[in-house]
This record gives C-alpha cells, structure tokens and sequence, in this order.
C-alpha cells in the first residue's frame, strides 16, 4: 500500500499547489454552509448579521457584551433608549437569535426600507392608535421562545432631555407572553437627524444590558388600575440605572404624543446644529 507521504512525493508542485489551494478555499466555504445550516439565521439574514457587525465593529467602534442574558429557547422582551434609527443594529449584535423589533408601518412600506426590514422580519405596527395584529404577534414570538424588540419612546429622542415620555406596550406584551423584559441602554449612537446619515458617521458606542426583569407576579393583575402604568415607569427607570441616572424619573407619554411637523422639523434642525458644533474648527492663517 502507497503510505500517504510516498503519494504526496510522488506528485508534481503544481498539483500539491492545486490541492492545498482547493483546501484553503473549500474549508471556510464548508464551514460557512454547516453554519448556515444550524444557524437560526436565514441566508440573507446571516449576511446582513455580517455587515451589522462590521458596521458596529469598526465604524462605530462599538463596546458589546458576549452575549444577552437570557436562556437558551427563553423569549424576551427587549427595551432601550432611542437616539439612532441604527440602535437595534448594537443589540442584535449582542444575540445570536434574531431580534423581531416592532417598526413603524410607514418604514416597512417605504420603497428603500422595505426589502430590508422584510429581510429583518420586523412587526410594523401603526403608531396611530392601538395596532392589536401587531401587539399579537409580538405575543406568540415571545411566548414561544422568540426575542421582540420594543422602543418605549416610540421615535427618536433628538432633545435634550434623557428620555422621552414612554408608552406601556412593551409590559403589556412580557407579561402577555409570560417573558421577561430587559432593559438596554446604547450610549453613544450615532444620528444626524436622517435615517441614513448613521452609516456616514463614526461613533464610539456601549451597549449596558440589564438583568431579565421578571414579571410574573404580575401575570394575573394587568387589568388592576395602575399596574402596567408603574411597571413600564419602573423599567425604564433601570435603563436611566444602567446609564448612570438613577435621579432621572420617566413620563408616560400622553394622547398627543407624537410632535407636529412642525416640531419634528424643529428637532431634526436643533441635531444638525449640535452636530456642526462639535466638529473641530480649522485655525484661520492670516
């Protein structure tokens, strides 16, 4: 029998250069499709999880935790600040399971956006009064083991206070979904006060994530007068803990929460002036 070094002499350099090329090459590609195939991600999902950890890696030089502190096949409710239209991109680097966030319907239905949050399997949900099918299927994701995403503001913060009023959905869904929630604060985030300006913009960003805020004392009494209200107050307030604001004191938004055009516009400007602010002024040469 020819030993496995005699047929290795016995070929020609070209062709051992061949076959360790061939090696070099079809290993990480094998490697890559096992991957896929026990990864909870889709296909496009995994190539989007890539290009999120490069964008948060590098360009944003993000401080990341291993991972989220939730068991395997448990579901969870996740809540953070909002200050970026590419904050779910810093927790969903965090999870090794996608992270279903609740979008706005306008967004899932605009042309640039829509492929992408499809890809993302998003929940849109009408911000104009009480979205019940949306509020569903956050439920059955997180009952049966799936991460939802929630931002508690509802929109981008872009003044100056630490938070903006909240709205109570997110505790309504946990206890719903008998799941936990935990609380996220992303500090840092990168906006110019436009929905792509982020990925222009370098950032030096952290990710604090709390401890699961169990609420099954809870599970039975979410009708009881007060109940939801004081729970999503006290949550949110473990987001101003983990940011070092234990003194700030959350609002629940009220009716007409959401700003005039007007308003919005009057935001959007204010950021883009602190922006310019902050850039380093060049010395003048007489």
């Amino acid at each position: 029998m020819v030993g496995l070094r005699d047929w290795l002499d016995s070929m020609p350099y070209h062709a051992l250069a061949i076959v360790f090329l061939s090696i070099l090459v079809l290993t990480p590609a094998v490697a890559a499709v096992i991957a896929l195939k026990y990864s909870p991600f889709t296909p496009p999902q995994s190539l989007l999880f890539f290009f999120a950890v490069l964008l948060t890696r590098i360009l944003w030089r993000a401080q990341l935790p291993d991972r989220l502190p939730v068991p395997s096949g448990q579901g969870a409710i996740l809540i953070c600040n909002h200050r970026s239209s590419v904050d779910p991109f810093f927790i969903q680097v965090c999870s090794w399971r996608p992270i279903h966030w609740m979008v706005a319907k306008e967004y899932c239905e605009h042309p640039a956006l829509r492929w992408f949050l499809k890809i993302c399997e998003v929940i849109p949900v009408n911000r104009r009064g009480i979205d019940t099918a949306a509020t569903r299927t956050a439920i059955r994701l997180a009952a049966t083991g799936g991460f939802v995403g929630m931002l508690p503001e509802g929109r981008i913060n872009m003044s100056d206070h630490f938070m903006n009023p909240v709205r109570p959905g997110a505790v309504l869904v946990a206890i719903k979904a008998r799941v936990p929630i935990v609380p996220v604060y992303i500090q840092g985030s990168p906006f110019d006060g436009t929905v792509w300006g982020a990925l222009r913009m370098a950032a030096r960003v952290k990710v604090h994530v709390g401890e699961p805020i169990d609420l099954s004392a809870y599970y039975e009494s979410e009708k009881e007068e007060g109940v939801v209200s004081s729970l999503i107050l006290y949550v949110v307030h473990q987001i101003a803990v983990l940011a070092g604001r234990a003194e700030f004191r959350p609002r629940l938004a009220g009716r007409q929460w959401r700003p005039s055009n007007k308003e919005q516009t009057a935001l959007v400007e204010s950021v883009q002036r602190k922006l310019k602010g902050k850039r380093p002024q060049h010395p003048t040469t007489s």
